[in-house]
């Protein structure tokens, strides 16, 4: 996506949406951003808030690049989950209706694919997450 280019810099400072839905609102499409973060980010700071990590998140993305979305007609959805599966409300929202779209358009067999890819990408983010943190001798 050309609008995440930074003018001053001529190359992008930001990188694309993780997924880009077609005609998500009013014909505008849908920029969504996943994002998966531990539930102990912020822990020496407030103490344990059970998704407090995910609310901050998804605050912290929105800051960043809804302003480039809107400001090119598309709508910003963060995505942002935790590593023991705290949704964010903006998550919640999107799979609600990805939910009811999927079940009033495909069959039973499409929408339980459709859930699984989405359940995958999570996976797939906890995981680099836990690989990330690994020590370099284990690698």
């Amino acid at each position: 996506m050309n609008f995440l280019t930074d003018p001053l810099d001529g190359r992008s400072t930001l990188r694309p949406a993780d997924i880009l839905v077609f005609g998500w609102a009013r014909g505008k499409h849908a920029c969504v951003d996943l994002t998966g973060v531990s539930p102990l980010v912020g822990l020496r700071d407030n103490g344990f808030v059970v998704g407090q990590a995910t609310l901050n998140a998804e605050s912290s993305k929105v800051a960043k690049h809804e302003k480039a979305c809107l400001e090119n007609q598309h709508v910003f959805i963060p995505f942002a989950f935790d590593t023991l599966g705290s949704l964010a409300p903006k998550a919640v929202e999107f799979l609600n209706r990805v939910q009811r779209v999927v079940n009033s358009n495909l069959s039973t067999f499409k929408s339980r694919f459709v859930f699984s890819r989405i359940g995958f990408a999570i996976q797939k983010g906890v995981a680099a997450q836990l690989v990330a943190r690994l020590p370099a001798t284990c690698l």
